[in-house]
């Protein structure tokens, strides 16, 4: 199992920077290695990627240095488990409301005794034929990362007990789940929503945990490292759309 600098980054206090996959292929998982982003999140809650589509996008991470983290539907031990014998560095859990949630995630994803998380010959473990599994265990525990997202009024009134839960690395703050639940669907800059965000920042950070969130472009990415986020994603779409756009109104708008 090798090193994640995505989670040894953040222990040092350092910004890192990835970016949410929803397009089924690996090439896009080595494309973003190759231009220099940290990790990619492997979206399985949205996006229409099986289990067998990430595995490889995984070996696509793996090949260009690039950290794969796995956004990944429902918080249930059995599936988180899939996903981390696959080889994934990471597990990004959405919905998580309640300290109990948070820990029935940790339990999925790390072994005892910090977690639950069943042992077998697996990709993670190099088929059985890698480290002895005591060793295994061990790096394992250190090397994953473990993501929970904050998206409703639930989570924001549980968030001091949810922080106290070992384990947990980052605490992610979905913008467009938040703005929904609050009643201001699509509005993640409204006051009343930023009021919540702030909240979230500063409770996490008083905890001495990381804020994760979306940062779909430059100017969004510096306010939130001027909050103190420093997980910051992007997402295919946002950059082939405003790419594509930019693209366009120069070619069109240059030949008169």
């Amino acid at each position: 199992m090798r090193t994640n600098s995505v989670k040894a980054r953040l222990k040092a206090g350092q910004p890192v920077f990835g970016c949410f996959i929803t397009v089924p292929a690996p090439m896009m998982v080595e494309l973003c290695g190759l231009v220099g982003f940290d990790f990619v999140v492997l979206d399985a809650e949205h996006a229409i990627a099986d289990l067998e589509t990430i595995e490889n996008m995984i070996r696509a991470a793996d090949a260009t240095g690039i950290v794969p983290i796995v956004r990944i539907a429902v918080n249930q031990p059995q599936i988180i488990l899939r996903y981390m014998d696959a080889g994934a560095l990471g597990a990004q859990l959405p919905q998580i409301n309640t300290a109990a949630e948070t820990r029935q995630v940790v339990d999925a994803v790390k072994y005892r005794p910090l977690g639950k998380r069943g042992l077998a010959g697996v990709r993670a473990t190099d088929y059985g034929m890698g480290l002895p599994y005591p060793q295994y265990i061990q790096q394992a525990n250190e090397e994953t990362l473990v993501v929970v997202h904050i998206e409703t009024p639930e989570a924001v009134a549980h968030l001091e007990e949810m922080v106290r839960v070992p384990g947990v690395d980052v605490f992610f703050i979905g913008p467009t789940d938040l703005s929904y639940s609050l009643g201001f669907p699509g509005e993640p800059d409204h006051p009343k929503v930023q009021e919540v965000i702030r909240r979230i920042v500063a409770i996490v950070r008083g905890a001495g945990k990381v804020v994760g969130t979306m940062a779909t472009n430059v100017a969004g990415a510096k306010r939130c490292l001027d909050m103190g986020i420093l997980y910051l994603a992007t997402g295919d779409r946002s950059l082939v759309v405003s790419s594509a756009q930019a693209y366009l109104q120069g070619v069109r708008g240059g030949s008169g």
